[in-house]
This record gives C-alpha cells, sequence and structure tokens, in this order.
C-alpha cells in the first residue's frame, strides 16, 4: 500500500520550499528540502557597483537578520581595501549586533518555535494561554529593535551604517539611556531560558561536525577564527579551501560541504559547543540551570540555547555602553584599491561569509556571499531522515507536524538562502 502524508504549508519559517520524504518497505529512502524560491541574485545585483554600496544593498536580503549582512559585508571591504576599524566604532558595531541577535532570537523564540512544544498552532492561541509570557517576550525583543535603531537609524535595513563605520555617532546620553532598559529586560532574558528549559524534548542527538567563528577573549560575533569540532581553524580568506557551495537537482539554492568531512552545523548550537567558555558568567549560569552542560546536540533543545545567547547579548551590550563613549568621528577612511576582500561574522543563524573582488577604482568586479542556511540545508534533512525513521508508527497528521518542528530547531532563513514551505511525506 501506498501512504502519502502531505502537509499544505509550513508556518513559521522565513522564505519559500518544500520538502518531500520517501518512504518505500518502512525504509526512508530519501528526504528532499526543495527550495523553489527564486533565486534573488544578489550577487550579481553588486557587480559593476562601488565598494561603498554593499552595506545598503545587502542588507535587503533579509530583514530579520540585515545588520549580520552590513557587518560581513563592510568587514570583507575593509580587508580588501586594507582598513581595520577597531575601538569605539567597532564597539558601536558590536552593539547594534547585539540588538539584532536579541530580537531575532526571540522572534524565533516565542513566535515560530515555542508554540512547537506547547502544541498551538501560532503566537496568537499561545498569547491567548499565556498573555503576560506572550507579552513579556515582545518587550525584550522591542529592545532589541530598539537598539538596532539607535545606532543604524532604523530597525530594519539600517541607513546609519557605512563602509568604515557609520554616518553618525549615536549621542552617549542615548545609548546610556538604551543600557538602562537592557538591565530591565535581562531579567526576562533569564525567564526565557527557565521557560524554554521545561519544555518536553524529543531525543535527536546529531553527529554533525561544528563550524563557527572564535574570538580571543569573547563570545564570537563580529569576527574572529573560524573553528571546528574537527579540528579546523583557519582565517577568512581561507574559506574557500575548505568549504564549496554545490547545486542539488531539487532546489534552487545552493548547499554547502567541508571538503575534508561532509555535512556540517552553524548556528547558536554550533558557537555554543564551541565557546562556552566565552559565554558571560550569568549566561553560562543560565545554561548549566536549564540542565545543559558545555555540549549540547539535541537540535530541539536549540531553543533553549538561543535562550542563552540571548541572555549573553544582553550582557555584553550592557558592558559595551558602560564603557562607550561617543567617537571623534563616525567612520574611517576606506580609500578602494584593487584587490580581494574576505569578511565573516555570525548571523543569529550562523556563519555568513562575504568575499569581493575590486578594481581600482573601487568598483566590485565579483562577489560571493554564503549564508548560514545554505549550509545547513544538508543537515536539515539528515535530521529529517533520521528523525522519521524514528517515528514512522507515528499517524500522518502528527508525524507532519513533528517533522516541521525538525525544520523549525535550525530557524531556516529559506530567502537568505536564495514564507511558506509544503511537506510531502510518500510511503509506498
Amino acid at each position: 500500500m501506498r501512504r502519502t502524508l502531505h502537509v499544505e504549508a509550513l508556518a513559521r519559517v522565513e522564505g519559500e520550499g518544500a520538502m518531500t520524504v520517501e518512504i518505500i518497505d518502512g525504509e526512508v529512502t530519501d528526504v528532499h528540502l526543495s527550495i523553489f524560491e527564486p533565486p534573488r541574485f544578489f550577487e550579481a545585483f553588486l557587480r559593476g557597483r562601488s565598494h561603498t554600496e554593499p552595506p545598503d544593498i545587502t542588507a535587503r536580503i533579509c530583514g530579520i537578520c540585515p545588520v549580520a549582512y552590513q557587518m560581513s559585508s563592510c568587514a570583507a571591504i575593509e580587508d580588501a581595501c586594507g582598513v581595520t576599524v577597531d575601538g569605539p566604532l567597532a564597539d558601536l558595531r558590536r552593539i547594534m549586533y547585539c540588538g539584532e541577535w536579541i530580537e531575532s532570537h526571540v522572534l524565533h523564540i516565542y513566535m515560530l518555535h515555542a508554540p512547537d512544544f506547547l502544541g498551538v498552532p501560532s503566537v496568537i492561541e499561545l498569547a491567548a494561554l499565556d498573555r503576560a509570557t506572550v507579552e513579556a517576550g515582545l518587550a525584550l525583543k522591542k529592545v532589541g529593535n530598539d537598539l538596532i535603531e539607535l545606532v543604524g537609524g532604523r530597525a530594519v535595513h539600517p541607513v546609519n551604517v557605512r563602509v568604515g563605520g557609520f554616518y553618525r555617532a549615536p549621542e552617549e546620553s542615548a545609548v546610556r539611556a538604551m543600557g538602562e532598559r537592557l538591565r530591565r529586560v535581562r531579567e526576562t532574558a533569564l525567564a526565557t531560558v527557565e521557560w524554554v528549559s521545561g519544555f518536553d524534548f524529543p531525543d535527536l542527538e546529531t553527529d554533525f561536525e561544528f563550524v563557527s567563528l572564535r574570538e580571543d577573549d569573547r563570545y564570537p560575533i563580529t569576527g574572529g577564527r573560524l573553528v571546528s569540532s574537527g579540528g579546523l581553524d583557519i582565517a577568512p580568506g581561507e574559506f574557500q579551501r575548505h568549504f564549496a557551495e554545490f547545486q542539488v537537482p531539487h532546489s534552487n539554492a545552493l548547499h554547502s560541504r567541508m571538503l575534508e568531512g561532509g555535512d556540517y552545523v552553524v548556528g547558536p548550537m554550533a558557537r555554543y559547543n564551541l565557546n562556552f567558555d566565552r559565554l558571560s558568567p550569568a549566561a553560562r549560569a543560565a545554561a548549566v540551570s536549564a540542565g545543559l552542560g558545555p555540549e549540547c546536540r539535541n537540535p530541539f533543545k536549540s531553543i533553549i540555547v538561543r535562550a542563552v545567547e540571548v541572555v549573553h547579548a544582553c550582557e555584553e551590550a550592557i558592558g559595551l555602553i558602560e564603557s562607550y563613549r561617543r567617537p571623534a568621528v563616525p567612520a574611517v577612511a576606506v580609500e578602494p584599491r584593487a584587490g580581494v576582500g574576505h569578511g565573516w561574522t555570525e548571523a543569529p543563524r550562523g556563519l555568513l561569509w562575504h568575499r569581493y573582488e575590486l578594481d581600482g577604482d573601487g568598483t566590485i568586479l565579483e562577489a560571493d556571499i554564503v549564508p548560514p542556511t545554505s549550509q545547513n540545508q544538508p543537515a536539515i534533512e539528515r535530521d529529517l531522515h533520521r528523525f522519521v525513521q524514528d517515528h514512522l508508527a507515528l499517524p500522518d497528521g502528527e508525524l507532519g507536524r513533528r517533522a516541521e518542528q525538525v525544520i523549525r530547531n535550525h530557524d531556516p532563513c529559506i530567502s537568505c538562502a536564495t514564507h511558506f514551505l509544503d511537506v510531502r511525506i510518500k510511503r509506498s
């Protein structure tokens, strides 16, 4: 007998795609996460543009994590031009990036992922059951958005970012006031860790290689070297020697693999596993209190890891704000020159790598962007394969619901990789 499980639309993800699982004689034989959203051609848009334009253009790739694209593009252009941005300007960039981590993680935790664990279809129904908790989450998210707006000029697609720094640096009084708001919502962030740690987590231990940045003395956000659980330790310019994108027939989005190893995982769980010792004391204590150790390999518990990173982002932003002094100039000069530059940062969803080739007057000749979700797509398919195989006894409706949750564990931003997902499970 042929058995087909068909889910019309996977809600609570960003982007458009489809999933098909083939089951023959009780064995999962094939899993395809198909991205049918059209390619978006941002790399092509950048060719022929000035070296000053990538922060504004690439920000439009995503409305949830535009800061990640701006910061990675700035890092790559500045590398090509031989410029280092440090001191107060680098701190200001990191403050804004903390705001993005807060708003993006809280959006996923409260609006997209928690309903899976609480048996409700959306945050609307969750608010009807527990209005106070949802309102607290929204207040926490708003502080993240407002922090981006304070530094970047607006919360979505910031307009104050430029290669070399900013067009204008915020006043110290405004930054200090934001610090007070962060102190107030820090308790909400800690309460979020406690809340999600009480969810019921299915068993699913993964054996993927974790890949993330690692900075010398702090949790990775705006730079560092790339490391892996398998021992890799490289600079931005070495990325293409160890990682390769490839096309699959069932998707418009590229996949990525490690040339020495195969599938790998980027994102909160990778950062956590490779940088537990770099978390702030409060975030580390919250993780231990939530039952996490220095290593977490259950993707369903990624919701706890994201909550821990929200605590860390609040703590880090508060510390940077306390020492903030308005820089004498809002940006350093970045004069064009012929060359190739590489840059990466840790977007909320994971490693985001940019490469630009410039000619002598700063015109962009080539651009390469490798976003987190395309790197995680093979791992998502493997998670789905294993989970579906282990739960074939579930009724179609429940199996489909749980398969959707497996995908949401990774918080995929499908639009970045190339708002509904069509899920099909075929049984023969």
